[in-house]
C-alpha cells in the first residue's frame, strides 16, 4: 500500500516482499589468561555466502484488473499484489462507509462474540423517517417507535441488508447526534492514516463521503481483527425485529473463500466491494483483502472481485529460497556455516527477499554447533533458521 501498515510478524512459512540485507556479526569470547587484545584476536568472524538479494525466479502473470474505476489487492503476511486505476483520487464509496460506522461502534462499545450487548431504542422521529427513506430508494429496514434493538442486532442490520436508517440510529445512540458521530469517523480516519478519506454521513448515502482503495483496505484489515465484526460480516442471513429474515447483500460470501466485508452501490459511487477471502496455499491459511470501487454496478464489482481472488490464489505458491545444508556463510577459520532447515516462503515470481545474520562464533568452530541465526525478511513477515557448522 502507499502507506504501509505495521503488522505482527510470524515465524512461519511465508516471508514476503522487499526489505534490506545486513550481515551482523555478534561475537563472544571465553575468558582466560592473556590480555583483552589477545582474546579479541582469537575471536572468529563470518562472511555471508548468500547473494545480497534472493529472488523468486520467473515473471508473474498479470492480474485481471477492472477496466474502469480503481482496485487493489493485498495479501496479509506477504504484501501488496498491486493496484489499478486512480488509486489516490478519492471517490464516493456508498455503503462501504458502514465499515467505519461498525468499527467505531465496536471500538466505543466492545461486544464479545455471541453476546447481544445493550439495547437501542428507536425514536418516533427515526421511525417516521422510514417512508421518506424508501421513497428516495435508500436501503433501509422498517422500524417502529419505541422498538428496542440489541447492539448486535443493530450491527447485523447495518452490515447485512445495509440499512441506512440503522446507520443513523447507531450514530445517534453512540454520539448523541449524527454530526458528532461523523466527527468521530473523520478523527478515526486520521488516526488510521486514511489520508484520502472524508466522511460526511454514517451510511454513505451522501456522495460527499469519499475514500480510496488504499484507505479502505487499511480499515478493513483492522476491522477484521475484531472478532464480532468478522463474525457479522460473514453471516449470509439473519432475523431482525419487525422486518424478519434478511439476507446479506454481499453475494460473494462463501465463494472462493470470501468471508466479508462490505458492499456499496449508488449512482455517484457505482458498484463497490471491499472483500476478505481466506484461502489455503501449501497448507497455510492466507487471507486476501481487496477493494474494487467505481464499477458499472454491484454485479460487476462482484465479478471483478471474484476474478482477482481467483487469480491471486493461482499466483501464490510456496518456494524454498534456501535448503537445509546450504552453505550460507564461511567462518574466518575456513569452516563452512550452513542453514539448519529449509527457508520457505509464500509468494509469487519476481518477489525479492533479503536476509540478516547474527553470529556467536567464539574462538573456534565445532562441527554441528549452532553458531548463529539467519533471518529472511519481507515487508510483513519473516522466516528464521539456525546456522550451524558443517
Amino acid at each position: 500500500m502507499t502507506q504501509r501498515r505495521a503488522l505482527t510478524r510470524r515465524v512461519i512459512i511465508g516471508a514476503t516482499a522487499l526489505a534490506t540485507l545486513a550481515a551482523v556479526g555478534a561475537v563472544a569470547w571465553a575468558g582466560g589468561h592473556g590480555t583483552e587484545a589477545d582474546a579479541a584476536s582469537k575471536t572468529l568472524t563470518a562472511t555471508p555466502a548468500l547473494a545480497a538479494t534472493l529472488t523468486i525466479a520467473g515473471t508473474p502473470k498479470p492480474l485481471p484488473w477492472p477496466a474502469k474505476g480503481s482496485a487493489g489487492l493485498y495479501v496479509e503476511g506477504i504484501g501488496d499484489a498491486g493496484r489499478s486505476g486512480t488509486t489516490e483520487t478519492p471517490r464516493p464509496i456508498a455503503s462501504v462507509t458502514k465499515v467505519m460506522t461498525a468499527y467505531l461502534i465496536l471500538r466505543n462499545h466492545p461486544l464479545a462474540p455471541g453476546t447481544s450487548g445493550p439495547s437501542l431504542t428507536v425514536t418516533a422521529a427515526e421511525a417516521a423517517e422510514y417512508p421518506r427513506e424508501r421513497a428516495l430508494a435508500q436501503s433501509a429496514i422498517p422500524v417502529r417507535p419505541g422498538e428496542r434493538l440489541a447492539q448486535r442486532q443493530a450491527l447485523e442490520a447495518l452490515m447485512l441488508p445495509s440499512a441506512n436508517n440503522i446507520a443513523r440510529i447507531l450514530a445517534r445512540w453512540d454520539a448523541g447526534t449524527i454530526p458528532a458521530f461523523v466527527t468521530q469517523m473523520n478523527a478515526a480516519a486520521v488516526a488510521l492514516g486514511m489520508i484520502h478519506t472524508r466522511y460526511t454521513d454514517p451510511s454513505g448515502w451522501d456522495a460527499g463521503t469519499v475514500s480510496t482503495v488504499d484507505d479502505q483496505l487499511k480499515l478493513a484489515e483492522i476491522a477484521m481483527t475484531i472478532p464480532t465484526f468478522a463474525d457479522i460480516v460473514k453471516m449470509p442471513t439473519t432475523k431482525l425485529p419487525v422486518v424478519g429474515p434478511v439476507r446479506n447483500v454481499n453475494r460473494l460470501l462463501g465463494k472462493s473463500g470470501v468471508i466479508g466485508v462490505k458492499t456499496g452501490s449508488m449512482t455517484a459511487a457505482g458498484g463497490c466491494l471491499v472483500f476478505a477471502a481466506q484461502i489455503i496455499v501449501a497448507g497455510q491459511p492466507v487471507r486476501i483483502l481487496g477493494a474494487v470501487l467505481g464499477q458499472a454496478d454491484l454485479p460487476t464489482a462482484f465479478a471483478r472481485s471474484l476474478d482477482l481472488i481467483t487469480a491471486a490464489g493461482r499466483r501464490l505458491r510456496a518456494y524454498t529460497l534456501i535448503h537445509a545444508g546450504d552453505v550460507v556463510a564461511t567462518a574466518s577459520d575456513g569452516a563452512a556455516l550452513t542453514a539448519a532447515s529449509d527457508v520457505r516462503v509464500l509468494g509469487w515470481p519476481g518477489m525479492r527477499y533479503q536476509s540478516a545474520f547474527q553470529f556467536n562464533l567464539g574462538t573456534h568452530t565445532q562441527p554441528a554447533a549452532i553458531v548463529g541465526t539467519l533471518t529472511v525478511t519481507g515487508l510483513d513477515d519473516l522466516v528464521t533458521t539456525a546456522v550451524t557448522v558443517a
